[in-house]
C-alpha cells in the first residue's frame, strides 16, 4: 500500500476523494523503488485559489545524493535489458497513462491552474511520448564503414550515455519530463527527475505508474525540493560524476549556470531554453485562420508557454482589420478556475508572473502602445488572475519586444515590406519557434528557412507533437526532443574496428 502524507489541506483530500486511483496522489520522493520521506516539507498551493494543496517532502542532499546512487546501480543492469523490453516498459507507461489520464488531468489542473481540457490534451501529448519511444527504442541502429585498410572493418553502434539528471519546469508538469524521460528509457539509461518546486504532484503521480509498470527499482527516481532547495540539488546533479547528462526545461540564465556546473564532468547537456516567438501574417493570409492561429499559439495556458507567440508582426495593408478581429475573439475568451468547465484560461501560476505582465504593459503604454481589451489583474477571481490583453502599436524598444513576457500579452506591431519583417523577427537572442501566414507558398520556404528559430509553424499556430525535433537555436537552447533525433542525446555512438578480416 502506497503512503500517503497524513499532513494534506481540505482541498487535496477532496481531491484524492475525488480520483479513481486515488493512488496517484503522492507527497514523498521515489528513490530505488521506494518512497522516501525528506527531513521537512514544503507547500504546494493551488494557483486558482491560493489553498494549499499539500504538503510534499522535500529532499535533502542525502537523498538526491541516494537518487544518483540508485539510478548508477541500477544502469549496470538495465543498460544490457534488450531493445524489445525496453519498449514494452514504455507501451506499458503509455497505457498507464492512457488509463488513468482524467486523473492526471485533474492533479495537473489543480497544482498548474490550467484549465481541464488544456489538462487532458497534455496527458495525452505526454502520453504520446511514451508510445513513440516504444517504437523507437528497437530502432537504435548502428553501421558498417569501409575502411581505407581492407583487412579491417569498421562497426558502430549507440550505447547509453548513463545516468540522466531531468530537470523540468511548471508549466507542463507531465509533458516536459515525459519528452525526456521516455528518450531515457528507451535508450536504456537510467534518471533522476527534480520536477519544479510548484507542481511536484504531477511527477510524483508519474513515479506511481513506473511502480505500476514493474519498471525496475533505481531506473527512474523522483526528488522533490522546495523552492529555496532548488538551487542545491540542481548544482548536486550537475556536478555529480556519476551523472553523465543533463537535460533541462527553463529560461536562459539558468540553463547557463547548468551548463557551467556540468562542463567540469564534462557532460552532455540538453538545453530547451527561453522564447521570443515572432508571429508574422503577410498581407496575402487568411486573415480568420491566422487570427484562430494566433489565439491558440499566444495565449494557449495563459500565454505560459515557451514557443508561444510573443511578438506579432501584421502587414500594414491588413493591421487593422487583423486587430479589429483578433481582439474581438480574444474577448470572447472566459478566465476562471481551470475546473469549471465553461473556462477556456486559468490563472498565472504566481505572482510574481503578474507582475511581469504588468511591467510589460506599463512599458507599451508608456511608449505610445494602446491597449485594445484587457490590461488589468482580476482581483475577484484571485490574486494570480489577469485579463488576456492586446496592445496595438508595439514598436522594437519595448519590453514586450526584448523580452519573454510568458503570460496573457499580445502585442501587435506593424510591419510593410518581407525583408523588414524577417529582420524584426530575427532581432533577438531566442531562437526556438516562429509562426508565418501566408498564401504564397514560394515565401512560406523563404521566409520559413531566413527566421533564427529551431521549429516554424507556417499556417498553423500549434506546432507540437512527438513527431517534432523539439528545440531551438542561439539562447534557446541546443539539442532536440521526440522525433527520430530525440533518442541520440541520451546515446553515445562507439567504434569497433576488426582486423584481420582476410588473414586465413
Amino acid at each position: 500500500m502506497i503512503s500517503i502524507r497524513a499532513r494534506t489541506a481540505g482541498s487535496f483530500r477532496r481531491a484524492l476523494h475525488s480520483l479513481r486511483n486515488p493512488g496517484l496522489l503522492q507527497t514523498q520522493g521515489f528513490i530505488n523503488g521506494q518512497w522516501v520521506t525528506g527531513a521537512s516539507q514544503f507547500t504546494v498551493l493551488n494557483p486558482a485559489t491560493g489553498q494549499e494543496l499539500a504538503q510534499v517532502a522535500c529532499m535533502t542532499d542525502l537523498n538526491v545524493e541516494s537518487a544518483i546512487d540508485a539510478a548508477t546501480q541500477a544502469f549496470t543492469t538495465y543498460k544490457h535489458t534488450t531493445a524489445r523490453m525496453r519498449s514494452d516498459f514504455l507501451y506499458r507507461l503509455y497505457q498507464l497513462m492512457t488509463e488513468n489520464a482524467e486523473d492526471l488531468a485533474r492533479i495537473l489542473t489543480l497544482e498548474n491552474g490550467k484549465t481541464l481540457v488544456d489538462a487532458r490534451g497534455e496527458v495525452a501529448y505526454a502520453a504520446s511520448f511514451y508510445k513513440w519511444f516504444a517504437e523507437e527504442a528497437p530502432r537504435m541502429y548502428g553501421d558498417t564503414i569501409p575502411s581505407a585498410n581492407g583487412d579491417n572493418r569498421i562497426l558502430t553502434m549507440r550505447q547509453p550515455v548513463g545516468v540522466v539528471g531531468i530537470l523540468t519546469p511548471w508549466n507542463f508538469p507531465q509533458a516536459m519530463f515525459a519528452r525526456k524521460v521516455a528518450a531515457a528509457l528507451a535508450a536504456g539509461c537510467t534518471s533522476v527527475i527534480k520536477p519544479d518546486s510548484e507542481v511536484p504532484l504531477s511527477a510524483l503521480a508519474f513515479a506511481r505508474l513506473v511502480e505500476e509498470a514493474g519498471i525496475p527499482p533505481g531506473v527512474v527516481n523522483v526528488v522533490p525540493v522546495s523552492h529555496e532547495r532548488t538551487p542545491a540539488a540542481g548544482k548536486i546533479i550537475c556536478e555529480h560524476p556519476d551523472v553523465r547528462k543533463v537535460s533541462f526545461t527553463g529560461s536562459t540564465p539558468v540553463g547557463a549556470l547548468l551548463m557551467a556546473q556540468s562542463a567540469g564532468t564534462v557532460k552532455k547537456v540538453s538545453m530547451e531554453l527561453g522564447g521570443n516567438a515572432p508571429f508574422i501574417v503577410f498581407d496575402d493570409a487568411d486573415i480568420d485562420a491566422a487570427v484562430a492561429g494566433a489565439i491558440g499559439s499566444k495565449f494557449r495556458q495563459s500565454g505560459q508557454t515557451c514557443v508561444c507567440a510573443n511578438r506579432l508582426y501584421i502587414q500594414e495593408g491588413i493591421y487593422e482589420e487583423f486587430a479589429k478581429k483578433f481582439t474581438q475573439a480574444v474577448e470572447k475568451l472566459k478566465l476562471g478556475n481551470g475546473l469549471d468547465p465553461d473556462v477556456s484560461h486559468g490563472p498565472l501560476i504566481h505572482t510574481r508572473a503578474v507582475k511581469k505582465v504588468q511591467e510589460h504593459i506599463a512599458d507599451a503604454v508608456a511608449k505610445q502602445g494602446t491597449v485594445l481589451t484587457g490590461g488589468s489583474g482580476v482581483p475577484e477571481l484571485g490574486a494570480n488572475f489577469f485579463q488576456l490583453t492586446v496592445v496595438r502599436d508595439a514598436t522594437a524598444d519595448m519590453k514586450v519586444a526584448l523580452e519573454e513576457t510568458f503570460g496573457p500579452l499580445a502585442a501587435l506591431f506593424k510591419f510593410k515590406t518581407e525583408e523588414e519583417a524577417v529582420r524584426l523577427a530575427n532581432a533577438t537572442e531566442f531562437g526556438l519557434a516562429g509562426y508565418l501566414f501566408s498564401r504564397d507558398y514560394a515565401r512560406v520556404f523563404r521566409v520559413g528557412e531566413a527566421l533564427e528559430v529551431g521549429m516554424v509553424g507556417a499556417n498553423t499556430g500549434a506546432i507540437s507533437e512527438s513527431a517534432l525535433p523539439f528545440g531551438g537555436v542561439k539562447a534557446s537552447g541546443l539539442g532536440r526532443e521526440g522525433s527520430k533525433y530525440g533518442i541520440d542525446d541520451y546515446t553515445v555512438v562507439k567504434s569497433i574496428v576488426i582486423g584481420g578480416i582476410n588473414q586465413r
